[in-house]
């Protein structure tokens, strides 16, 4: 084989790397509805409107590309008057039985809750996937649920 031809292999070898390692980005955009199935709220002693809160919720994401997913998730929250950080865990379900499994991290401030998810893994059609994403409440007049905007950018093998 000549210098010329393993240049070539070689180029061709590392290209197909390349884009094997991250094959497809894809920027995914939902509403999502999310309601609490058990959260527990404990008020701080000694310290007025302090609040921790943990527990199970659950949604539902509405993706404008038609397709739904349910999603389950743990929340937690440490909150002064209404205001504070949150972290969770969320796995949203596809029709098909693709999940995407995220950590969020984010704020509550006078209302509105405002966060950033990173995608830890996936299952499906989003198998090994990792990526970013995030969400923000929409004023909405629902009582005793929130709704979101939401989106992922989503990179699979």
């Amino acid at each position: 084989m000549t210098v010329r031809s393993a240049s070539y292999v070689m180029s061709a070898a590392l290209l197909t790397f390349a884009s094997a390692a991250f094959a497809g980005e894809q920027v995914l955009e939902f509403k999502l509805v999310t309601k609490p199935l058990d959260l527990k709220v404990t008020e701080v002693a000694n310290v007025e409107g302090e609040a921790v809160m943990s527990g199970k919720m659950f949604g539902v994401a509405y993706f404008k590309d038609g397709r739904i997913a349910i999603k389950d998730f743990v929340h937690a929250a440490d909150l002064l008057k209404g205001s504070g950080p949150i972290f969770g865990y969320s796995t949203y379900t596809f029709e098909d039985g693709s999940s995407i499994t995220a950590r969020y991290t984010g704020t509550v401030k006078e209302g509105q809750t405002k966060g950033e998810y990173t995608i830890l893994s996936g299952t499906g059609a989003y198998a090994n996937a990792i990526g970013t994403g995030g969400f923000e409440t929409v004023k909405s007049t629902f009582k005793g649920a929130g709704l979101f905007d939401g989106r992922f950018i989503v990179k699979t093998p």
